[in-house]
């Protein structure tokens, strides 16, 4: 199984990369782990930035691949039901594709192409934060399924 994380961003700020890194270096060895970062677009209107953006985002889902946006309106997953879903992911695809969108959010034509919808909370998070919180939920939920002591509640 392979996760792939697509961030519209620029380069992560040290301590996202660094903490990202601590959860993701966690998983590897247990599953492939694949960060890009998609650069945002600017200078142009809302709606083709992020018509552009999409683009770029799904030249980098492979085929078959299970997408998951990152949606404030998405569902809202405890770490037991999101290690369901990984099980359930693990079973049916080779792939499975996070997507955090940029500064303007994801193109809506991206959301409704995507297989879930999944807020990480009902808080407004800054991108990179997200992408740290996305990582640690990932191993969280990976450590539950294997009885791992990391999730202790």
């Amino acid at each position: 199984m392979r996760f792939h994380i697509l961030c519209v961003t620029k380069r992560p700020r040290g301590w996202v990369a660094q903490a990202t890194d601590e959860y993701l270096k966690r998983l590897r060895g247990q599953v492939e782990i694949i960060v890009r970062e998609i650069s945002p677009i600017k200078q142009i209107p809302k709606s083709a930035q992020l018509e552009k953006e999409a683009e770029r985002l799904l030249h980098h889902c492979p085929r078959g691949a299970c997408i998951v946006a990152l949606d404030e309106k998405g569902a809202q997953w405890s770490t037991k039901e999101l290690a369901v879903k990984l099980e359930s992911w693990r079973q049916g695809y080779n792939d499975v594709v996070c997507i955090i969108g940029g500064a303007e959010g994801l193109n809506p034509a991206l959301i409704n192409r995507a297989n879930h919808h999944w807020s990480l909370s009902r808080l407004t998070l800054p991108h990179q934060l997200a992408r740290v919180v996305l990582s640690e939920q990932l191993y969280r939920a990976w450590s539950v399924l294997h009885n791992h002591p990391y999730h202790r509640a």
